[in-house]
């Protein structure tokens, strides 16, 4: 085996506490959401579709968490710079189309690196986001215990 190292990511058991907690908050508003959590490198950690949410959302929440490891950013933060006179416009055809250029997506960071992200999607973008928020808070709560 060659020596190395593997880049730190999120554990299994921390993005199911991701997920419960972005979930709770989907119970809260009456929204039942896709939540997805990936690894550092943009990989499925863990996934879950509500009961009553919408089959299609699935790979869109995926796409969010991965489009917040690729760029290192919320997918939120994505929006304006990717409208047709943005400068970066044509960015969520890149990447086969795998990219997600708008809320629920958020890094999860532990110790200043990024070592997943949570997507989350079905509900309109605010609730998406609010919902990504709660998962993204109880991580934040998670590392710094």
């Amino acid at each position: 085996m060659t020596p190395g190292s593997v880049l730190e990511t999120i554990t299994s058991k921390e993005a199911r506490l991701v997920i419960d907690a972005a979930a709770a908050k989907a119970e809260e508003i009456g929204q039942p959401m896709d939540i997805a959590v990936v690894d550092a490198g943009g990989n499925l950690k863990a996934h879950v579709r509500m009961d009553g949410a919408n089959i299609g959302s699935i790979t869109i929440a995926i796409n969010k968490a991965y489009t917040s490891i690729a760029f290192q950013c919320e997918t939120g933060d994505l929006q304006g710079v990717t409208r047709q006179d943005g400068p970066i416009y044509g960015l969520s055809d890149a990447h086969g189309g795998r990219l997600a250029v708008f809320p629920g997506g958020i890094p999860l960071v532990r110790d200043g690196s990024i070592v997943g992200a949570i997507g989350v999607s079905t509900g309109t973008i605010e609730q998406d986001q609010e919902v990504a928020s709660a998962g993204a808070a109880a991580y934040l709560e998670l590392a710094i215990a």
